[in-house]
């Protein structure tokens, strides 16, 4: 489906924004384009002693705040407009919640789940040894997203370093913490939503405690979205869900023992003392904050007036479609957008390489207490601007970020 391409989805955002903002023509055309992007064919051994050839990706979108800095992501249907996509909105992300780095993406398309270790130790470096000319930590700094992890991060890494003999692990960021990772990194993307989600409570003046929440994605996000919603929020979990389906309880989910029962049995079917419920059910329950946290566009004007919650937190890239938008707002369900709500992966991400270039080290105490503060101004600038142009949070969220980065584009004499 054309109008669900995402990285359409993303231009058509940057175009409100721009009007708003009444930026000239030549600054609105290039802050709808990525500046540089590279796709690279990867020839990889496989175990049973194959070759097999994969498809890489990686956007450098735009550079003016800093170097680029964004995800790789492997899954089957990864291609190059999803990664333009994504790129354009760690643009934006990084730029919202004040940041001194641009927005990147990468990809390969392929399917980890069928993959060994010494395979995806094969594909990590055959990706690192086709895009190093792209990478360091002044031009573009990579981590983990979609189905790639602090392992997955580590060999890269390695490769990188093998590549130019030096010692350079602030150019990869999400890593084990032997290797260099930051305390916190972990439960980061959905500890900084959960500190959104906490500002904007106040704000509409809900008490949270005791109220309900319900997932869907039950990934890395969604899990500790489950254990940071109940510990800091006091929310109750009602429902989760993951690829292969979800469960329901109305009177409420342990979220420790959901977690560590995906954990164990590598999903949720079949959890005890709860209902199946499928994925587009679970989005159409009534309860305070819904966190979409699995991929995009699940939400579209076709489900958008089904949606009951109060507060959505998208904790998911692009979960929500621009039509969708407009009738959440007008049916007054707030949206903390994706790239503010997610932000917090990105900001602890920008904490660790920091502490790589000081080589220096910080506790996890002082990492969630400057992730907080990074957070929360955040939020207070998008809500401000909520407030001041009427509009729904996304749009906020893109005139203040917009407008940054047009404003460094400007000041480098770019347009």
């Amino acid at each position: 489906m054309a109008e669900l391409n995402p990285f359409k989805i993303a231009q058509q955002q940057v175009d409100l924004a721009a009007e708003k903002l009444g930026l000239d023509p030549a600054t609105h055309e290039l802050l709808r384009w990525p500046q540089k992007e590279l796709v690279v064919t990867l020839p990889v051994r496989m175990d049973d002693g194959t070759t097999q050839v994969f498809h890489g990706y990686r956007v450098q979108y735009n550079t003016a705040r800093g170097p680029a800095k964004g995800g790789l992501r492997w899954h089957p249907d990864e291609n190059i407009d999803t990664v333009r996509a994504l790129a354009a909105w760690m643009t934006w992300k990084t730029a919202v919640v004040d940041i001194p780095l641009g927005g990147g993406k990468g990809g390969v398309t392929c399917n980890p789940k069928i993959m060994s270790d010494r395979e995806k130790q094969n594909l990590s470096r055959a990706y690192i040894r086709a895009i190093a000319n792209m990478l360091s930590v002044s031009k573009d700094v990579p981590a983990p997203d979609v189905y790639t992890t602090p392992q997955i991060m580590g060999w890269m890494m390695d490769e990188y370093e093998t590549l130019v003999g030096e010692h350079h692990p602030g150019v990869i960021t999400g890593k084990p913490l032997p290797l260099g990772g930051s305390e916190g990194r972990g439960d980061a993307t959905a500890r900084g939503g959960i500190y959104v989600t906490r500002e904007l409570a106040k704000e509409l003046n809900i008490d949270l405690r005791g109220k309900t929440m319900a997932i869907q994605g039950f990934g890395n996000a969604g899990q500790y979205a489950a254990l940071l919603g109940h510990d800091i929020l006091g929310l109750k979990l009602v429902a989760a869900s993951d690829s292969k389906g979800g469960i329901y309880n109305p009177k409420g989910l342990d979220p420790k023992q959901v977690v560590d029962y995906k954990l164990k049995s590598g999903s949720l079917q079949g959890f005890p003392d709860s209902d199946a419920i499928s994925n587009e059910e679970i989005l159409q329950l009534e309860v305070a904050v819904l966190f979409p946290a699995a991929l995009e566009n699940v939400i579209t004007e076709k489900n958008a007036d089904k949606l009951r919650c109060h507060i959505s937190c998208e904790l998911a890239n692009g979960p929500t479609t621009p039509d969708a938008d407009d009738i959440l707002y007008q049916n007054r369900v707030v949206v903390l957008p994706d790239f503010l709500a997610n932000a917090g992966g990105v900001t602890v991400s920008y904490f660790e390489q920091v502490q790589n270039t000081y080589n220096y080290y910080w506790s996890l105490s002082e990492v969630h207490q400057r992730l907080d503060e990074k957070m929360t101004r955040a939020f207070h600038g998008v809500y401000q601007m909520f407030k001041k142009e009427k509009v729904n949070m996304r749009k906020a969220a893109y005139l203040v970020s917009v407008a940054r980065v047009a404003e460094a584009c400007k000041l480098r004499g770019w347009v």
